[in-house]
């Protein structure tokens, strides 16, 4: 009694770490990244680290401004 294979889609892409994931945002931010690794990224990376990545991303932005007005106020 084996178990059957998974479907392609529904196994993990490879290579797709989260410091991958912090380093796509943090490119989207700037809005700078070039079209083939964009496209490598959207092979590699799954979905929930870019999630949690730009959620991180925009706290860390948001936390960074609080700081900056408390600073200057």
């Amino acid at each position: 009694m084996s178990a059957a294979p998974r479907p392609e889609s529904a196994v993990a892409p490879p290579g797709g770490s989260f410091l991958r994931s912090l380093k796509a945002v943090a490119w989207a931010f700037l809005g700078l990244r070039k079209r083939s690794d964009y496209q490598e990224d959207l092979e590699r990376i799954h979905p929930l680290h870019i999630i949690a990545a730009g959620l991180l991303g925009f706290l860390l932005v948001v936390a960074s401004l609080v700081a900056l007005v408390h600073w200057v106020v």
